[in-house]
């Protein structure tokens, strides 16, 4: 059996996007393949991103990437991590369905490492809620 295909997008593809993959081929590996992409990508990946996920027992080596490098590719699913990417969705993505969801962006966080992986941890967790969900 085939597997479906998800591309997560997100503004940077440097946090939301990159969890939703991680956490996606982690755990639903046996039925999907998940991709990231970012409209305006932010060149690398947070490292907090990485942190988070190794707590939880995830070795995600992703790399930010653009929307570009998946033209004209078909997926199952597109899922818009984030209100930008939403209005920024390629028509192209095919006959997909298309879900929308929002988190904020921990890269955001102000404070100190401890506070700024907190923020980190808790958008991992709201993602995951939402992923048990649709998946």
């Amino acid at each position: 059996m085939e597997k479906s295909r998800v591309l997560f997008m997100c503004t940077g593809n440097s946090c939301r996007s990159q969890m939703a993959e991680a956490l996606v081929n982690f755990r639903y590996s046996d039925k999907w393949n998940a991709f990231s992409a970012g409209s305006h990508p932010a060149g690398q990946v947070n490292p907090l991103t990485f942190q988070a996920l190794a707590e939880i027992g995830i070795d995600h080596h992703g790399r930010s990437k653009s929307i570009e490098e998946f033209n004209g590719q078909a997926f199952d699913l597109v899922v818009t991590m984030c209100d930008q990417a939403e209005n920024e969705c390629p028509v192209w993505l095919g006959g997909g369905r298309k879900f929308h969801l929002h988190f904020p962006d921990p890269s955001e966080a102000s404070g100190s490492e401890a506070e700024k992986l907190a923020s980190f941890r808790s958008v991992l967790e709201a993602i995951e809620v939402e992923l048990d969900k649709l998946f």
